[in-house]
């Protein structure tokens, strides 16, 4: 399994580019796959070629009407293991003891 953390966004499109982030959210919602969306991109979990392939439509839903988009990604390859997009952050709370992941204004536990 592979967790795929990847941010897609055009190019001169203007200083707001959520109306294009929108349309990889679609496709990634569409997929199946499990995903986490957070303020600076996605992490996508599926087999190798499922994440890759997702991304290559994501990047190309953008470029239909962009003619310059930029993506940067990064692969965690791990055989024989899935679950691994809540439990890597479990895992670390487990160690510290408490929650983490506090939002702006949300009082600390």
């Amino acid at each position: 399994m592979v967790l795929l953390e990847f941010s897609i966004s055009p190019l001169a499109e203007g200083e707001s580019v959520s109306d294009y982030v929108a349309r990889s959210l679609d496709l990634i919602d569409k997929s199946g796959l499990d995903y986490q969306l957070h303020a600076m991109g996605t992490i996508v979990e599926g087999e190798l070629g499922e994440v890759l392939d997702l991304m290559k439509r994501c990047i190309e839903a953008m470029a239909a009407d962009c003619r310059r988009v930029t993506c940067t990604a990064k692969l965690d390859y791990r055989q024989g293991h899935a679950g691994r997009l809540q439990a890597k952050v479990t895992s670390v709370e487990q160690k510290l003891g408490r929650s983490l992941g506090r939002l702006p204004n949300e009082p600390a536990q």
